[in-house]
């Protein structure tokens, strides 16, 4: 028998979806897809349960289908489909997704005799799943491979198993039924992914809150201690919305050379995870917010509400996306000012809507960079051709330049004298500041920079020597 021959004598090797052939949930990946797409999507989410779940599954698929070429599939499991087709055997892929979806995939991967879906009636699931089985091959006449309790009754009838990353006590269970099974994938821990996908390294936009206490000289205890509970407060709502913004960004990341390794994305982290994280992590910090003034919790609900205007419409606005992300670390010096109850000074506020939108514009800067890079003229969902990309450096640029001139005028402010005494050495310190911001985007023109200049920043040898001295120049031009 050549390897192209079929042996209609073994059992059809039938393949589950979500989470055996895909690390991943098809409703929550249409789901997310559609939101992402039209707010409107969990209006229709709620409309397609009331009719059922097979009803749900139907209606997710025509809002927002994802492309099949960028799902996160299993590697073990499609090597093991490969393996078997090499010798002759038939496969099936069988799933509770809409059928539209199964098909869908199907056709990107070419490795299937027959699939079969829910139909908007029908979930195919459990032991309907198990019916159609036995229906289509006999009993015995298949081999199965799943990943969930919800598959029991499908080994059940089954002439043998494979399991797809099942913990020990569901694997003994299956091994109860078929001694011997194949087990793919075994299961890791999610929570190394679950704090990545938090992006921790991202709190350092948070240390803002803390500049103000600094700008005033303020640095009593209880004003720390406050500082303090605002910053781990911010956090933990900075990194519920970074879940929801990798929920909705699922279709683009994954088309990205670095953003497809995102925990969601990738399929570290499921996606139900990742959602009931969202959550939990919004309300923990809300709880912290409650230890501070009225006004803290306030502007920290300012800063969420944006955050979530922005994922879900102002990021497809031209230079509006730049004033919001701007407006993002400046909500966080704000939030640090009503924690302690200091007064934001206006030059403060003017030095800081500058220099923020001129990393904001870097950030996008980068972006285009990176699109000349990949040859792409235009991502769907943003607002920025290639062509922008001299407009925008010269927006980076402007501010950025811009920043450093209110610093300097702020120096022959009164207050200035009674705040530092050697104020001539914050002269030097604006230098540097001049000098780092034009070296960051050098650096983004040549593609030499992370999607964020934050995090490129904290990476950065010669950036951390920048802050180092500009800090160190403040502390003497006050205390020396």
């Amino acid at each position: 028998m050549t390897m192209l021959e079929i042996d209609d004598t073994r059992p059809v090797l039938v393949i589950d979806l979500d989470g055996t052939l895909i690390r991943s949930d098809m409703l929550y990946e249409c789901f997310w897809t559609g939101f992402s797409r039209n707010w409107r999507t969990p209006l229709w989410a709620v409309a397609g349960l009331t009719r059922g779940r097979a009803a749900l599954k139907e209606r997710m698929a025509l809002c927002g289908a994802p492309d099949p070429a960028t799902l996160p599939y299993t590697p073990e499991v499609l090597e093991h489909i490969r393996e078997w087709r090499a010798s002759g055997g038939r496969t099936a892929l069988v799933t509770a997704a809409d059928q539209s979806l199964a098909d869908a995939i199907g056709a990107h991967l070419g490795l299937f005799d027959e699939i079969h879906g829910s139909d908007g009636e029908t979930n195919l699931k459990g032991a309907k799943k198990a019916a159609l089985l036995i229906e289509r091959f006999g009993a015995g006449g298949y081999i199965y491979a799943g990943d969930s309790s919800a598959d029991l009754p499908v080994w059940q009838e089954a002439a043998g198993a494979v399991t797809v990353g099942l913990n020990a006590a569901l694997r003994g269970q299956v091994e109860a039924q078929h001694p011997g099974s194949t087990h793919l994938a075994p299961p890791k821990s999610v929570l190394p992914a679950a704090l990545r996908a938090m992006r921790p390294h991202q709190w350092l936009k948070n240390l803002l809150v803390f500049f103000p206490l600094v700008a005033a000289h303020h640095l009593l205890p209880l004003a720390i201690w406050q500082a303090t509970v605002a910053f781990v407060a911010f956090s933990l709502v900075a990194s519920s919305v970074y879940l929801l913004n990798d929920l909705l960004d699922l279709g683009s990341d994954r088309m990205h050379p670095r953003k497809r390794n995102r925990p969601l994305a990738s399929g570290a982290l499921p996606l139900r995870h990742g959602m009931m994280l969202v959550p939990v992590l919004l309300c923990a910090g809300l709880a912290m917010a409650l230890l501070l003034a009225p006004l803290f919790l306030l502007v920290l609900t300012v800063y969420y509400l944006l955050t979530i205007s922005y994922s879900l419409w102002l990021k497809r606005r031209p230079i509006i996306d730049i004033c919001t992300l701007a407006s993002l670390y400046t909500l966080r010096m704000a939030a640090g000012a009503a924690a302690t109850g200091i007064t934001l000074s206006v030059w403060l506020l003017a030095f800081s809507a500058f220099l923020f939108f001129s990393l904001a514009a870097v950030k996008r800067q980068a972006e285009l960079v990176d699109m000349v890079h990949r040859g792409i003229d235009e991502i769907a969902g943003r607002g920025y051709r290639v062509g922008d990309l001299a407009v925008v450096t010269q927006m980076a640029v402007a501010s950025g330049f811009a920043s450093v001139v209110v610093l300097m005028l702020y120096l022959n402010e009164p207050t200035v004298q009674q705040l530092y005494r050697f104020p001539v050495l914050i002269w030097v310190a604006c230098l540097i500041l001049l000098y780092w911001n034009t070296r960051m985007i050098l650096k983004a023109q040549r593609g030499e920079m992370d999607d964020d200049p934050v995090v490129f920043t904290a990476r950065d040898r010669v950036s951390r020597m920048a802050f180092v001295l500009i800090v160190g120049l403040f502390l003497a031009a006050g205390y020396l």
